[in-house]
Parts: C-alpha cells; structure tokens; sequence
C-alpha cells in the first residue's frame, strides 16, 4: 500500500517576491507575458515546492525552495530536482480557480490529481466525454447532485489521463469510472461534506486497454479533488507546511 500526501495552496499564500525560484525556473517565468498565466505558475511552482518541502522536512526558507525545481517532462509531467539531481519522489499538480493542490508519492508512482469546480455543464459536453455507462449515471442522479457527479467523473478523468502522461490528447471516453457508494441505495449520502483534510472516499478509474487505477476523492464546499495511482494507496494524507514570516514562524496547514 503506497503513502500519498497533498497540499493545497491559495493564491493569497504566494510571497509577492520570486527568490524562492529556481534560476531556471524565473527565467521561464520571465518569458510569460500575461499576468493570469504567470499567477497560475508561480501558485503551482509554490505549492509544489511547499509540498515537497514538507515531505522531505526541509525548512520553507526561501533559499531552501529556490534548491527545489519543479521542471516539466516531455509530455508536460512535473518532476522534482534537489541541488540539479533529480528527487526520489513524484508529484502531481493540478490548480484551479486561485487554488492549486500537489500530491506527493514515491518515486515510479504513476500518479495524477485533480482539482475542479462544481459548475454547470452542458448537454453536449456530457454526451462529448461520458461513456455510455457514465451518462445513465449522470442522467439518474438528482437534479441537485448532477453537477457534483458531472465534476466528480470529470475530475477523475483528468487525473487517470495525468497519470497516463497523456492530458486531453487521449479520448476521455477511454477511461472509465466507477464510484464505490454510486449504487441507488446508497447515492443519497454520496455528497456529504468531507469531515476533515483527510476525509476521502474511493473510486476506480479503467483504461480500454485493461489498465485499472486506485483512486479516492473527497467533495467541500464547491470544490472536487481527486488522485488516482497505478498501484493501490492509502487515503491521501495532508501536509502541514511552516510560513516564515519576519523572524516569526507559524504553521498553517
């Protein structure tokens, strides 16, 4: 059974400065033109570098973040490099709306996650990227739970897509969720609040071609997370990171 943690980060958490920022990493910044793209990178590059701080129990020092560089695969993947070697741990990142969430596992872990937001969604969207399956479980859920359901199938199929390495570039049609209290007997309850960070629930995500993903996902408020891995995990545990602010210290979660 493999340990995954997550963070999640707000975008009022960022510092204004960027010496927490690889070399690397503020020229790339520097390359961006518009202001919403650069706010979404540095709040993803800060979450990341915060969790995997936090794993690793190093101090949440600007210069000790500026040693950790969050640099893209090929296919877009983060990975992790510590003092310009690569770091025996992967990540995950997804961020949404000012708020971005890492999950952390061991290194070889085909992980992904997900963060979106409850919100309407057409006719046409539903039937573009459901399975037949999905859409008659969409199409029996109330009126009150169909958008959360909408987010919630959709949010897993991003991130089994993440940990495929292979984004919107694969037919969503070709994963498959399964959600383990969608039976009628039980769906009444199915969106209950999260009692607490570490309050997840389980799905299971199928590729066409046999592949089977361990999942869990958890709903507050307005917002869907979820992670998926290639190997069965515990429920994702949350990080609890220091800010460092003036010369006093306070821990936030």
């Amino acid at each position: 059974m493999v340990d995954v943690f997550w963070l999640e980060q707000s975008a009022a958490d960022v510092p204004s400065g960027n010496d927490w920022l690889d070399a690397r990493e503020f020229v790339c910044l520097n390359r961006m033109r518009f202001a919403p793209r650069r706010a979404d990178w540095r709040l993803g590059r800060w979450t990341a570098k915060r969790a995997v701080a936090a794993h690793f129990n190093v101090p949440g020092t600007p210069a000790a973040l500026a040693s950790i560089e969050i640099r893209p695969e090929e296919t877009g993947a983060p990975e992790v490099f510590m003092g310009n070697r690569r770091a025996p741990v992967a990540i995950s990142l997804s961020h949404r709306s000012g708020l971005a969430l890492c999950m952390v596992a061991p290194p070889g872990t085909k992980l992904g996650c997900d963060l979106e937001v409850v919100e309407s969604r057409t006719e046409a969207f539903i039937a573009d990227y459901f399975t037949h399956d999905e859409r008659e479980l969409i199409a029996e859920a109330s009126s009150e739970d169909r958008f959360r359901l909408v987010a919630l199938l959709w949010s897993a199929k991003e991130s089994t897509l993440k940990a495929l390495r292979a984004g919107l570039r694969l037919d969503t049609r070709a994963v498959v969720v399964s959600l383990e209290d969608a039976a009628p007997s039980r769906r009444e309850h199915l969106f209950r609040p999260a009692c607490g960070p570490n309050d997840w629930r389980r799905l299971a995500v199928r590729h066409t071609d046999g592949q089977l993903f361990h999942g869990w996902w958890q709903h507050s408020d307005h917002l869907m997370r979820t992670m998926v891995a290639a190997t069965a995990t515990a429920p994702p545990t949350q990080l609890h990171v220091r800010t460092y602010v003036s010369n006093r210290v306070s821990i936030c979660s």
